[in-house]
């Protein structure tokens, strides 16, 4: 089969198709062809081998894949890795069978993006009606459900960064009430100006550096800043638990891996996320989807902030 086999870490440029031979099916698994991949800003890190789990060599990138049955049925779900590829072996108790009317590149966006936006908001900062929301990237795959889940579970006003006009205006449309230049030169005193003044509650923060430093800052007493990400590869200012103290704020670490290691959290994010797609009550952004061969093209979209909503991975076509 075609695969994208990593043989060595790195950018995009190690994003190459190769020849590979099909998987063999484990305990419980099923040997599956892909009908779609999602693409992630988690496998940049996987490519490069600077994410928080440690990988190893030879490598198929790649956690989230569409599936269809010998009955015909689609069926969404996540894997370690080995996405980036024609073929998979799965075990299907562990996939979500796809609602129809639902897409493929619709059902992913409910896996890695959907299910972090889904528990950053239930889960880890336990979102309480009337609170406000500042949704970084805005545009971007997490984004683009956060702001919706947000609006949808009565968040008193949320605040969307993205770096253009056009991003911004997408947050807008998806129910952002307040969007803001993210590479304004203070972004602590833009994020409470977009707050009427005052300190924000909540803040969903994955660049890192000086975005964490600034955001910290901005949170107002008994505000949550949760981490899901470090997306400029710079480490933020160490976080003083005095500071924390006198402001009665709070730092929540989230890694999705935690979720998924509990499977009824995970499959209550993503039943939940596909029904609402399914109903009209969120709608999912998509970005482009690129052969196989593109994969590298994908992943350069990503680091150079160019893309907008999910980008997918078609394994049946060819650039």
């Amino acid at each position: 089969m075609r695969a994208i086999q990593l043989t060595e870490f790195g950018g995009p440029e190690t994003l190459t198709v190769s020849e590979v031979p099909d998987p063999v099916a484990g305990d419980g698994q099923q040997v599956f062809d892909v009908l779609a991949a999602g693409v992630n800003y988690a496998d940049t890190h996987q490519t490069e081998n600077s994410y928080l789990a440690q990988q190893t060599l030879p490598l198929i990138p790649g956690g989230e894949i569409v599936v269809r049955t010998d009955d015909g049925r689609r069926l969404v779900g996540l894997l370690a890795s080995g996405g980036y590829a024609e073929k998979v072996a799965a075990d299907p108790r562990r996939l979500f069978p796809i609602p129809d009317g639902v897409s493929d590149a619709e059902a992913l966006t409910t896996l890695v993006q959907g299910a972090t936006a889904w528990h950053l908001l239930r889960t880890s900062t336990h979102l309480q009606e009337g609170e406000s929301v500042v949704v970084h990237a805005g545009a971007g795959g997490v984004g683009t459900i956060a702001i919706q889940l947000a609006k949808r579970w009565g968040a008193g006003r949320v605040i969307a960064t993205a770096s253009s006009d056009s991003k911004r205006q997408l947050a807008t449309d998806l129910g952002a009430d307040v969007t803001v230049d993210s590479t304004v030169d203070d972004l602590t005193a833009a994020l409470r100006e977009a707050n009427g003044g005052k300190g924000v509650d909540i803040v969903l923060e994955m660049t890192g550096g000086p975005v964490f430093d600034q955001s910290l800052a901005a949170l107002a007493p008994l505000g949550r800043l949760a981490v899901f990400g470090q997306a400029s590869r710079t480490p933020p200012t160490p976080v003083q638990p005095g500071m924390l103290m006198a402001r009665s704020t709070a730092v929540i670490g989230f890694w999705l891996v935690h979720i998924i290691a509990r499977p009824a959290l995970f499959a209550a994010a993503v039943t939940d996320l596909l029904g609402m797609i399914a109903d009209g009550s969120i709608r999912p952004i998509i970005g482009e989807t690129y052969p196989l061969d593109r994969a590298a093209d994908a992943h350069r979209a990503l680091l150079d902030r160019s893309s907008m909503g999910k980008l997918v991975l078609d394994p049946g076509t060819e650039g």
